[in-house]
């Protein structure tokens, strides 16, 4: 049975693409084999979220074979000028520039996740209702989340419904392991370690019959590597700037 801060969730998508951020901004781009842990989380995230607690994404399952496929596409241009079309001795930013990206292919996942009080919101202490938000989170994934799905970019859409964790067969059930390299985990958010900074985390991905366990955000080395990014400072939520809980649930009725 279920804990009650605990969902498990299917999620399909006819692509998915999971990357660096730190290496995000041009340039190709070429699919992690396996979901990280960010994205995974902000999934959870879009199924139903609240300043409240934290997302914790304990496992996932990889269900269908791992398939790449490279498509040309067009993202923004980030920096260059060439000279103009309408007048060549000019120089302008065109809106778009040419890249190929290798995606990965008809994703299938089993994702079992719970939810945790975020301590860094004190004045929050009010809305942690332990049931209420458990009902309200069953509930978004029952009609497919609170918010569009996306695996790793915008422009691989997903699609999110209950499931059982370990039910039906997978693709690498009989896979004893197959060990990847360092590989991008997460982001340690200000208000959600109560520091002024962002830091990036990255770990080595181990999967065992087709399933992969993630470490938890706080983890040290060796199973957590980190690397500064910035300064910044995270946003306090107050009574006023969120709606409690209560009237989530009496709205959905449950």
């Amino acid at each position: 049975m279920a804990n009650r801060n605990s969902i498990e969730f299917k999620v399909t998508a006819r692509n998915a693409l999971f990357t660096d951020p730190l290496t995000r901004i041009g340039g190709e781009k070429c699919s992690y084999h396996l979901p990280t842990y960010e994205a995974l989380k902000g999934i959870a995230k879009s199924v139903y979220w609240k300043p409240t607690f934290i997302w914790v994404i304990d496992e996932v399952r990889v269900m269908k074979v791992i398939r790449t496929q490279t498509k040309g596409t067009k993202p923004l241009n980030y920096g260059g000028v060439y000279p103009s079309e309408r007048d060549p001795t000019k120089k302008e930013e065109p809106p778009n520039t040419l890249a190929i990206y290798t995606f990965l292919s008809d994703v299938e996942y089993q994702v079992r996740a719970h939810f945790e009080w975020n301590l860094y919101q004190p004045k929050l202490e009010s809305d942690r209702i332990e049931g209420k938000h458990y009902a309200v989170a069953r509930r978004m994934l029952e009609l497919g989340g609170r918010q569009d799905v996306f695996l790793g970019t915008r422009d691989c859409q997903g699609y999110v419904e209950p499931c059982e964790y370990g039910s039906g067969s997978g693709a690498y059930d009989g896979l004893d392991e197959l060990a990847y390299g360092l590989s991008f985990h997460g982001f340690d958010y200000p208000d959600e370690s109560g520091k002024p900074e962002l830091w990036a985390r990255f770990w080595r991905p181990v999967m065992r019959r087709g399933r992969i366990e993630f470490p938890r955000p706080e983890a040290g080395e060796p199973d957590i590597v980190r690397k500064f990014v910035r300064t910044m400072h995270g946003k306090q939520f107050g009574k006023g700037s969120v709606r409690d809980v209560e009237h989530e649930a009496t709205d959905l009725g449950v």
